[in-house]
């Protein structure tokens, strides 16, 4: 079976809207579009090129769908290569009409799609496509999460978890790494179970 991995880019406040231009999006007002660019440096990018290594789909919500579509077709270079080759499987509510190719939209069972998905790809990637994300933490619908944390604040704006997560055990499976710009990677592996509990007075009278 294989595996689906969700890559975000969030700030240390847990928004993650729009990292990528000012035009991304825009709702409710939000104004700090592009917020990352300031923040990139050569070691984010090389960790986002390792972290590619052996991505045979892609799948992406609607909006991050028109925003790639719209670019990557016209761009050079590696990634550019790797994503007009893919398979590209898209999540949206109404009925779009494709033109990136060999793109695929899914039917309106989003959930069942997806976990066909994994019967016929080794590792499928989901880049951004926040909205679409609360569905696969809400469903526990990933196998890796990986977060780049940048160190800002931005208050408002749309959260990686959102409402509708559920309690869900994460395992740490890279170091931590800090970029020089001061992103951190963090790479997790879904985990069994639901958090546990316990009382740290114990642990207290303990030590």
């Amino acid at each position: 079976m294989g595996l689906i991995h969700i890559d975000l880019f969030t700030t240390l406040d847990g928004v993650a809207q729009a990292p990528g231009g000012p035009d991304e999006d825009a709702d409710d007002g939000f104004a700090f579009g592009g917020w990352q660019a300031p923040l990139f440096d050569e070691v984010v990018g090389e960790q986002i090129d390792s972290g590619m290594a052996g991505m045979d789909a892609l799948l992406l919500g609607r909006r991050t769908y028109d925003i790639f579509a719209a670019y990557w077709p016209h761009a050079e270079g590696e990634i550019a290569r790797l994503f007009n080759r893919l398979p590209k499987y898209v999540a949206s509510r109404q009925t779009p009409t494709l033109e990136w190719a060999d793109s695929t939209l899914l039917g309106p069972d989003v959930v069942a799609a997806v976990r066909e998905l994994r019967d016929r790809h080794a590792n499928i990637h989901v880049i951004g496509s926040l909205d679409f994300v609360q569905t696969l933490f809400a469903e526990r619908l990933f196998d890796r999460l990986t977060l780049w944390v940048y160190p800002i604040l931005l208050g408002g704006g749309k959260k990686v978890f959102a409402d509708g997560v559920v309690p869900t055990n994460l395992r740490l499976i890279e170091p931590v790494v800090a970029s020089p710009k001061g992103a951190v990677m963090q790479r997790y592996a879904l985990a069994d179970g639901t958090p546990g509990v316990g009382d740290m007075s114990a642990i207290d009278q303990e030590g």
